[in-house]
């Protein structure tokens, strides 16, 4: 059993994540109230929407406090309850929505697993999906089951293993086809439907479920007439998945290709194709002219090199700005770049060093060998003294101690490589060796989205907030206070999951 701390700690996520819960009931005075106040205990945040029932459920619920109870004064069926919860919650202020039902099937405490699921997968519809095994069902209730998950694949090309499931998170700002949503049972297969159409990815996790001896239960499914329901349903969605939703996923396709091939496009004009160049020019005419003059412009050329980087990194990511992301980029006050530090950043993806490089041009990065070798900008890194991780920390140390008395930063990723899921691995130490060998604070950056709009092993662009932010640096008194580099290592990275957290909490009821 979960403690006290535990539940108020998810109680307090839940609700810095903008997530409450939903539960429509139609005459379920025999379940409602565990199932509410059981749910009360998992979040702090539900609301009730009453579907007009005429067994005692409206008392029941009025006697319960700490809930939101919308009541409807006739039963007007499962898919216009979700709707005006689903109402209720925007005009809260709620980003998220868990929906359950009130007849007692759902386990409360699997709110943990949506929670789980919701910062793994943000702005993402989690599906409950039921596991059956050991459960008595009709013959009826599993070929609707089936005959669900095909006509869902049918319809959007995706296959899920429970349409019929009710325990699910919606993203509430990316619901489609509200205004159109039927009022009974099938309106949340059509959510779905509208949702996959829209390009709002749908990720399946198991939830426990429970039902009653056949002879106990209480259900307000109609076989017959509910089934011809969602069978007229499912004929017009087959309709729509050809003229609607088949043209929405072509077009996202499209939109995808056209961004990536866009942002590349103004990246190699404006660096490559007429920055690089003149550079290229600059750097070995200028040392030919060193050699036939016997003189040295070794450090200017390096000042260009930096400058360029820096400039063209605002240009692609402020000025010009990657299409259908939004960029921003907070400083904490007071902090400046006049003196050396080791900027230490999470890692998401190719973009992380664009994000960084905004903020000043005296500032170097320990990169790849594949960075530091690449025959079409390797030559402008190399000039600009990144140096390669494989040389190995000690042996790098004179140069980037070097570095930091011409007033460079040292840039370096404590996890060492890019984040698959946007998750924030674990720091090793190099980071904070070279500021304990070279006398230097550490700037922290936090780093979000990038991963999101280019993630690992992926060639396209996605749509989505970058956001970065410049935090308050840690001094070389504090580290030493921490412990040794090893402990050093590990308080920052719970400070970064913790402040990750923060952000993700921050970012993602906008999106």
């Amino acid at each position: 059993m979960p403690t006290t701390d535990t539940t108020t700690r998810q109680q307090q996520l839940l609700h810095d994540r903008g997530i409450c819960a939903i539960i429509p009931t139609y005459n379920n005075a025999g379940t409602v109230a565990d199932v509410v106040r059981q749910t009360l205990l998992q979040c702090a945040d539900v609301i009730v929407v009453n579907d007009g029932s005429t067994d005692g459920t409206q008392q029941i619920l009025a006697d319960i406090g700490g809930i939101t109870l919308v009541n409807l004064k006739e039963n007007k069926g499962k898919g216009t309850a979700l709707k005006e919860g689903f109402r209720k919650a925007m005009e809260m202020g709620f980003a998220y929505a868990i929906t359950l039902d009130a007849d007692g099937q759902h386990y409360p405490e699997d709110i943990a697993l949506f929670l789980k699921a919701n910062q793994e997968h943000p702005g993402e519809m989690i599906i409950g999906s039921r596991q059956m095994e050991g459960v008595v069902r009709s013959k009826g209730s599993n070929f609707a089951n089936n005959f669900s998950n095909f006509w869902f694949y049918v319809q959007t090309g995706q296959w899920l293993d429970d349409t019929q499931t009710g325990y699910r998170l919606y993203p509430l700002k990316k619901l489609h086809g509200l205004s159109f949503l039927t009022s009974r049972y099938e309106a949340e297969l059509e959510l779905m439907v509208f949702a996959s159409w829209h390009g709002v990815s749908l990720h399946a996790i198991p939830v426990r479920v429970y039902y009653p001896a056949p002879e106990e239960r209480v259900s307000h499914f109609r076989p017959t007439k509910d089934f011809t329901r969602i069978s007229i349903l499912n004929t017009v969605l087959c309709f729509l998945a050809v003229v609607y939703g088949l043209p929405l996923r072509i077009g996202r396709f499209l939109m995808h290709f056209l961004r990536t091939f866009y942002t590349l496009f103004v990246f190699l004009v404006s660096c490559f194709a007429v920055i690089t160049p003149l550079i290229w020019l600059y750097i070995y005419g200028s040392r030919l002219f060193d050699w036939l003059t016997h003189s040295d412009h070794t450090e200017h050329r390096r000042k260009v090199a930096h400058q360029v980087i820096y400039r063209v990194s605002r240009f692609v990511m402020i000025h010009h700005g990657i299409p259908g992301t939004t960029f921003r980029h907070l400083i904490a006050k007071g902090v400046s770049f006049d003196q050396p530090k080791v900027v230490i950043c999470n890692h998401q993806s190719h973009l992380d060093l664009m994000c960084q490089l905004i903020f000043t041009p005296k500032i170097i990065f320990l990169t790849k060998s594949w960075v530091w070798n690449n025959p079409s900008y390797g030559f402008l890194i190399r000039n600009a003294e990144f140096y390669p991780v494989l040389d190995g920390i000690d042996e790098l140390l004179p140069k980037l101690r070097s570095l930091a008395d011409r007033g460079y930063s040292i840039g370096v990723f404590p996890e060492g490589t890019r984040s698959k899921d946007c998750k924030i691995a674990r720091f090793h130490q190099g980071a904070f060796h070279i500021a304990e060998q070279l006398g230097l604070d550490i700037q922290p950056m936090y780093l979000y989205g990038a991963g999101k709009i280019l993630p690992k092993k992926t060639y396209y662009l996605r749509k989505g907030p970058i956001h970065i932010e410049v935090g308050t640096p840690v001094t070389r008194k504090e580290l030493e206070a921490m412990g040794d580099t090893l402990q050093q290592a590990s308080w920052m990275h719970q400070h970064y999951l913790e402040k990750y957290e923060a952000l993700c909490n921050k970012i993602e009821q906008d999106v």
